[in-house]
């Protein structure tokens, strides 16, 4: 079976993971890409199961060995990509490969795939209220809040070379527009 990959990427606090969980409840037919990075481990994350936490010598090693499908340096020392392995194990399993990445991940895995990708992208309504969502989190200092915000600036730049955006001003009409989105593209692929 050819692989079927669906990229939800936006700015961090956009909604994107809470859109990718919700679609994973709701299609039987999705299964979750869990990628590899080099971050801190959050409270209530699980290693191979929100992502695959590695130390940066390890994840140089697998670039190194040509391990990842895309990879990327997000912020400085701070690394995160998509094991090939990991798309090799889902696809075997004959599910549509669910991914929650993040923007130049996105773009390098749908040229590499091509129309067998859907990248869609999750916009929120603002960058002044994707800063307050951020700020609601309580997971961010000043200094990453700054950070956050530049990237996001960054990032909305490139949300015109996906296939879809999904504005997620209000999360039941987004959740709504995403599933749409990865029915019809799961029934014409």
């Amino acid at each position: 079976m050819k692989e079927k990959l669906i990229l939800f990427t936006a700015p961090s606090g956009a909604g994107k993971t809470t859109i990718v969980h919700r679609l994973l409840d709701a299609d039987q037919r999705l299964a979750f890409s869990v990628s590899a990075t080099t971050r801190k481990k959050r409270e209530k994350e699980t290693d191979g199961k929100d992502y695959y936490f590695l130390s940066e010598q390890e994840f140089k090693e697998r670039v190194r060995k040509g391990e990842f499908v895309e990879w990327e340096e997000v912020y400085a020392g701070v690394f995160y990509g998509t094991l090939k392995s990991e798309v090799e194990r889902l696809a075997k399993e004959g599910k549509a490969i669910l991914f929650d990445i993040d923007v130049k991940g996105a773009l390098n895995i749908k040229r590499q795939y091509g129309d067998s990708a859907l990248a869609i992208f999750v916009q929120p309504p603002s960058l002044e209220i994707l800063k307050e969502r951020l700020r609601n989190r309580k997971s961010e200092n000043d200094e990453s809040l700054t950070k956050r915000m530049e990237r996001a600036d960054y990032e909305m730049g490139f949300a015109d070379k996906f296939d879809a955006v999904v504005v997620n001003d209000n999360l039941e009409q987004a959740m709504e527009d995403a599933k749409q989105k990865v029915g019809r593209f799961l029934e014409l692929t």
